[in-house]
This record gives structure tokens, C-alpha cells and sequence, in this order.
């Protein structure tokens, strides 16, 4: 009996932990992002499936928590990068507008050209730094060629990636796209 109430215990500790984790990561990104999570451009992406059943606006969430926390790990490292930059770069990588599914659209070839479209598209409506250019841009390495030149442009990469691994395989699920008199 004392021994579960302590395993109990244990793992009500590691729930909290996790719990504070993700929400300090959230406040972060509200912090660094609230005029893109405001904006009725990123809000349509809601109406967009990325992977599985995943919308595209809950696609660009997770990367953009995982890259925070990809971020952390290294930052324990000695690794340290330019967190602001990281999360708006990351909630833009694929800020395309548009659904990828459509045979009418570039379809297959989907994985070269939208990163292209992304930062055109955040470049119209937002002040882009270099390094937010780069995370955009080059998110989609190899298949841009050229490959990211920041090490915040490496981390949105690599857990663009994960994130896409996981949705694929639906270990994360999303809820489908809404409609935006529904969500608004």
C-alpha cells in the first residue's frame, strides 16, 4: 500500500512537471507570436489538414513547441539560440494558405514548392528577420537543396520532421479542419 501510494505520488510529480513545461512553453509563444496567432490569415489554417487529420494550424503549434523544447536541451548544452525568432519562424514554415490536397495545386510536388509559398505569403504580412527567412525557407531540407544556415532554422527542421513522423503514423492526432464561422 505505501509503495503505490509513493509510485501515486511520483507520477502525479512528473505530471505537473510536464504540465508547467508545456505551459511556459505556451506563454512563450503567446509572448513572441501574438499578432501572427491573432491574424486571420493564420487562423484560416485551421481549415487546412496537414498530415492524417491534422490542420495545418495545429501542425505549426507542436513544431513550435517541440523547437522550444528541442531548443532547452541544447540550451543545457551550451547551445543557445534566438528563441523569438524560433517560435515565429516556426509557427510560418508552412504558412502556404492553401490545401495541399487539392489535385488543382502543385499536389505531389507539394514538399519542394511551399516553402517558397510560405515566405512569400508571411513576407506580405509580416516583418520577417533573416533568420525567420531561413527557418521558412529552407524548413523542408533536403528537398530544398540548400540547407538551413541558423541553428534555430535546423531545430523548426528537425522537429518539423518528428512532428510530421507522428502525424503521419497518427500517434498525434489532430480533430480535422474546422470551419472558421466555427472557430473564428
Amino acid at each position: 500500500m505505501k509503495g503505490e501510494k509513493f509510485r501515486n505520488y511520483r507520477q502525479a510529480e512528473k505530471w505537473i512537471k510536464k504540465y508547467r513545461e508545456q505551459h511556459r512553453r505556451h506563454s512563450q509563444i503567446m509572448r513572441n507570436a501574438a499578432d501572427i496567432l491573432k491574424s486571420p490569415n493564420f487562423k484560416k489554417t485551421k481549415t487546412y489538414i496537414q498530415h492524417g487529420n491534422m490542420t495545418v494550424n495545429s501542425h505549426c503549434m507542436d513544431v513550435a513547441r517541440y523547437s522550444l523544447a528541442i531548443s532547452e536541451k541544447l540550451e543545457k548544452l551550451g547551445v543557445r539560440c534566438k528563441k523569438d525568432e524560433l517560435v515565429r519562424g516556426a509557427l510560418l514554415h508552412d504558412y502556404f494558405l492553401y490545401d495541399w490536397h487539392d489535385a488543382g495545386r502543385q499536389g505531389r510536388l507539394h514538399g519542394f514548392y511551399h516553402p517558397g509559398i510560405a515566405l512569400r505569403n508571411a513576407m506580405k504580412e509580416y516583418k520577417l528577420t533573416p533568420r525567420e527567412k531561413d527557418i521558412i525557407k529552407k524548413h523542408m531540407w533536403p528537398l530544398t537543396v540548400v540547407p538551413p544556415m541558423c541553428r534555430e532554422a535546423w531545430i523548426v527542421t528537425t522537429a518539423d520532421k518528428w512532428c510530421s513522423l507522428l502525424e503521419t503514423f497518427h500517434v498525434h492526432k489532430g480533430h480535422g479542419a474546422s470551419r472558421m464561422g466555427e472557430e473564428g
